[in-house]
């Protein structure tokens, strides 16, 4: 693991606990930045955070960490340090993600720079429940994530877009 990229677990609030237990969120994005300022966010708001900046590490933390939600990006450098230049991206980590016995009922959250033209369709038809844009309007994401965690049905659309 790299520095920053597993950020510590916070005490639990209610809007994000079931039965006295904090839910626990897995952000997957290879920007240590983007891990650490969503997790302050998540942390702040009583939710249990685990982070990973790529496919194996989060293969790991949702072994480890059982997380109830995964945020994802879409777009990751080439897996270098893993198996010598494997092209991941978010939708072939869905995909995998989707053949884990652990993993395949998480509900997942794209979060990506990419063109929403371009990924979103694709993002949600894959399986995502919801599609952000970076920069991540953080109270938007929130709100996704406690629909998503109340067990509400369908996508979820931000900014009523």
């Amino acid at each position: 693991n790299r520095a920053g990229a597993r950020p510590q677990e916070a005490m639990p609030v209610d809007t994000a606990t079931t039965s006295g237990r904090a839910k626990k969120i897995l952000i997957v994005d290879d920007d240590a930045v983007i891990i650490k300022t969503t997790s302050a966010k998540l942390r702040s708001h009583g939710y249990q955070v685990a982070g990973a900046l790529d496919a194996a590490e989060a293969v790991s933390a949702i072994r480890d960490d059982r997380p109830d939600l995964i945020l994802l990006d879409l777009s990751f450098p080439p897996d270098v340090a893993h198996g010598g230049g494997v092209d991941w991206d978010g939708f072939k980590i869905m995909s995998w993600f989707q053949r884990m016995d652990l993993a395949r009922n998480i509900p997942i959250i794209v979060i990506t720079g990419g063109d929403p033209a371009r990924y979103k369709a694709r993002s949600l038809s894959t399986g995502a429940v919801a599609f952000f844009n970076k920069p991540i309007h953080h109270d938007e994401l929130l709100t996704a994530i406690a629909q998503v965690l109340r067990g509400e049905d369908g996508q979820v659309t931000p900014g009523g877009a």
